[in-house]
C-alpha cells in the first residue's frame, strides 16, 4: 500500500518540477516562482487554518477532506496527464478556499497566507485592489 503511494507522489513531484522548468525555459520566471511556491503555501495555509479558532468546525472538516483529496493518488484526472492532471486538485482547493472565505471571512484566510497576495486573490476569484501607491495619479483629496 505504501509503495504505490510513494511512487505516485514521486511522479507528481517530477511532473511538478518539469512544469516549473518549462515555465522558466519559456521565459515566464514570475509564473514559475508562483507555481513553485503554490503547493507549499497551500499546505501551510491549510495546516494553519486547521489550528485557527476562528474557523468553524465544519470548515475544518472540509479542510481535512481537501488535504486527503490532494494527497490521494486516486484522482478524477490522473496526475500524469500534463497540465490537466492537477486540475481536479486545483478546483477542490479553490472551492474549499471560497467556502472558508464565506464561513470564516477573507481576513482569516489572508492572515495565514504566506505567498504573494496576488496569488491568493486569484485563488479566491478576486481582483487585485488598486492602491494609491501603485497609481500616484489617484489621490485622497
Amino acid at each position: 500500500m505504501l509503495r504505490p503511494l510513494l511512487i505516485s507522489l514521486g511522479a507528481v513531484a517530477i511532473l511538478y518540477v518539469l512544469f516549473i522548468v518549462a515555465l522558466v525555459l519559456a521565459g515566464r520566471r514570475t509564473a514559475a516562482r508562483e507555481v513553485a511556491t503554490l503547493l507549499p503555501n497551500l499546505a501551510l495555509l491549510f495546516k494553519d487554518l486547521l489550528r485557527d479558532g476562528r474557523v468553524p468546525r465544519r470548515s475544518k472538516a472540509l479542510l481535512l477532506v481537501g488535504i486527503a483529496w490532494i494527497a490521494s493518488p486516486i484522482d478524477l484526472i490522473p496526475e500524469f496527464i500534463p497540465f490537466l492532471g492537477p486540475l481536479d486538485d486545483a478546483v477542490v482547493t479553490a472551492l474549499i478556499l471560497r467556502r472558508l472565505v464565506k464561513t470564516a471571512g477573507p481576513h482569516v484566510v489572508e492572515d495565514h497566507w504566506r505567498g504573494d497576495p496576488a496569488t491568493i486573490n486569484r485563488l479566491l476569484g478576486r481582483r487585485r485592489q488598486r492602491s494609491t501607491h501603485e497609481h500616484p495619479e489617484i489621490s485622497d483629496g
